[in-house]
């Protein structure tokens, strides 16, 4: 069964005094297709905890459930897959380690990034920031949908974009060639989490059917 990376809910904790479990919750009632924990500021003992929930949470809906960055959390809680950005373990340590059938996911912001995370086998990319974002102060310059569209071209595995993504943007990242989006505080910070879910879920949608491709 392929991969849905229509919308991509990333946890966050940080917004209106909202947990894990509720973002995630909201995001799937919403219609969000996979679901990444990502905390960095809590302990493994925290981590393992949150991440059990989560993961019994999306095997209920069969929802791919992604651990950012942290292998041993992943395994411990038998997640579909982990994440990782520049800064984490190389790509090709984190597929040794997962083996060759879990999700391996990997962040890149230009083509170079892309195709080395391709050669050493990610299963998809999320690439930006796309449009500026507050939520990963390090996510560097935006590259905007045509740099975004540069690496669609330039890779075989799917890519969702992510960094400053709105309802109301959605479309251009999709005409660029994504698969999907990623998205933090449009669904985590916003004032009614399931409504704001299912218009990025419908805008995505509705972009895909105006690309030739039908949605499930």
């Amino acid at each position: 069964m392929p991969l849905d990376l229509r919308l991509y809910v990333i946890t966050d904790a940080t917004f209106r005094g909202r947990t894990h479990e509720e973002v995630a919750e909201a995001a799937l009632r919403g219609g969000a297709t996979v679901l990444q924990f990502r905390e960095k500021h809590a302990t493994t003992r925290q981590l393992y905890e949150t991440a059990r929930r989560l993961r019994e949470l999306c095997r209920s809906l069969a929802v791919p459930f992604i651990v950012n960055d942290r292998v041993d959390i992943a395994l411990a809680v038998d997640a579909d897959g982990v994440h990782v950005g520049p800064d984490d373990l190389p790509v090709a340590v984190v597929r040794q380690l997962l083996g060759p059938h879990r999700i391996v996911g990997a962040s890149a912001g230009n083509v170079e990034e892309a195709l080395r995370a391709q050669e050493e086998g990610a299963t998809y990319l999320g690439v930006g920031a796309v449009y500026a974002t507050g939520t990963k102060p390090d996510a560097g310059a935006p590259i905007g949908p045509g740099g975004l569209g540069e690496i669609v071209r330039a890779v075989r595995i799917p890519v969702v974009g992510i960094g400053g993504i709105t309802r109301e943007t959605v479309p251009e990242v999709i005409r660029a060639g994504a698969s999907g989006v990623a998205v933090i505080s449009a669904v985590a910070a916003a004032e009614d989490m399931v409504q704001a879910a299912r218009a990025l879920r419908r805008a995505v949608d509705e972009a895909l059917a105006q690309r030739g491709e039908v949605s499930a």
